[in-house]
């Protein structure tokens, strides 16, 4: 794998540059791979850009079961596409954007190694700060009925940037926090904090300790998106959708 890894990140940018529709690329075997794929293309496409946080994908055990996995999947953030409140998108901007509502978690102190596993409760200790969060997310157009998760893992699991709300301390009983997003004004969905594998930190645990896993880890000021609770919008005219989970605030992203 190791002469090919360079070839399929670089099969990745052209393919963005070229509006490619999504699709498997062979030579990536197993989640090894495509996490080594994944860490050569966020450096081809980084150009200095500053990691902002991490995205978690795959927060429910029915698309894990549908994606052929057991475990969530991890993505990078860069800083430049991190967008407050009321943030303006330009379609044209995207091969097919999907947008994502999430509960967003800030850590307060740095995730140090330790000698036992993250759980939920010492990785949500890290936590001083929530905020209601939509995730871009660039699918370019993949049939989902084919999905093949190592590639979609090596593309950096589909980040595209986040739109977040204020920051506020989080709330007693962030399971039961429910989100209802608005389209146009009007309601389409609702989910709990507990629609992600039960609660926002047992994602948060996985992430720690996955990059644990290959010696880094999650640092103070870091953003972390803990997978959607509503199901994904995929916009094709003027929009603007508005994203409120009680007890933390709101989110509002628009676009033509």
């Amino acid at each position: 794998m190791t002469e090919t890894i360079a070839d399929i990140a670089g099969q990745l940018v052209a393919e963005h540059r070229n509006s490619t529709k999504f699709h498997r690329i062979d030579g990536i075997n197993d989640l090894e791979d495509a996490y080594r794929v994944q860490d050569a293309y966020i450096a081809a496409i980084r150009g200095g850009e500053e990691t902002a946080g991490y995205k978690i994908g795959l927060t429910s055990k029915r698309m894990q079961a549908m994606c052929g996995i057991d475990q969530p999947i991890q993505g990078t953030i860069f800083s430049s596409r991190v967008r407050s409140t009321g943030a303006q998108l330009k379609l044209s901007d995207y091969h097919h954007l999907g947008l994502e509502f999430e509960i967003c978690v800030r850590l307060g102190q740095d995730l140090l190694p330790r000698a036992t596993p993250f759980t939920p409760e010492s990785a949500g200790a890290a936590v001083d700060a929530v905020a209601a969060a939509i995730e871009l997310v660039e699918d370019r157009h993949a049939d989902y009925s084919v999905l093949h998760c190592g590639t979609l893992i090596a593309d950096n699991s589909w980040n595209a940037g986040i739109v977040v709300g204020a920051f506020t301390p989080p709330p007693e009983g962030l399971d039961g926090a429910e989100g209802i997003a608005y389209h146009n004004g009007e309601e389409i969905a609702r989910g709990l904090g507990a629609d992600v594998l039960g609660h926002p930190y047992v994602p948060l645990a996985w992430l720690a300790n996955h990059l644990a896993a290959s010696g880094r880890i999650l640092r103070k000021g870091d953003l972390v998106m803990t997978g959607s609770i509503v199901t994904t919008r995929f916009p094709s005219g003027p929009f603007t959708y508005r994203f409120d989970i009680s007890g933390i605030g709101s989110v509002e992203v628009s676009g033509s």
